[in-house]
């Protein structure tokens, strides 16, 4: 990690865990407190795309676009949001992947899950795996990076309203 704290796998996972009921909750100012100031939330296009920054994705979110996408949300003007779109992540129990030696300081989790989005009449339903790149900053647990690998990322799908 990239201070002296350590954290448990059970740590580890419970942080993973409590992320997901943090967007669940629409707590996403408390959500986006978790990341890291450089960090990226990323849903990638294709499957195994490399990176993102030089390729099309869903989502390549830095801390500016979530903040203004987490403002807008707040917002009784958003179109989009009448009515309100509600969330749930079902979770796999979360692993603790191998260190990356070309990586020192972080911790990779990587999590099957289903997430689906409600409002009004309609129900979107997202399978995937997501991955977690977790550092330690200040002695407390961060995301540096929220990597969102549906299954079916190359299909036409309709618009994430929320957070996956």
């Amino acid at each position: 990690m990239s201070d002296s704290t350590t954290f448990s796998e059970r740590q580890l996972v419970d942080f993973v865990v409590r992320e997901a009921r943090l967007l669940d909750e629409k707590r996403y100012a408390e959500w986006n407190a978790l990341f890291t100031d450089d960090a990226i939330y990323w849903v990638p296009l294709v499957p195994d795309q490399p990176e993102g920054l030089d390729h099309t994705s869903h989502l390549y979110e830095d801390k500016l676009l979530r903040e203004l996408r987490i403002e807008r949300l707040k917002s009784p003007r958003a179109f989009s949001q009448q009515p309100p779109t509600r969330s749930l992540h079902l979770l796999q129990t979360p692993t603790v992947e191998p260190a990356d030696p070309a990586r020192p300081g972080e911790q990779l989790l990587r999590t099957v899950f289903q997430y689906t989005e409600s409002q009004g009449d309609e129900l979107n339903t997202f399978v995937g795996v997501c991955w977690h790149r977790l550092v330690v900053e200040a002695g407390a647990l961060r995301i540096r990076q929220k990597r969102v690998d549906l299954i079916n990322s190359d299909a036409a799908l309709p618009a994430v309203q929320l957070f996956i």
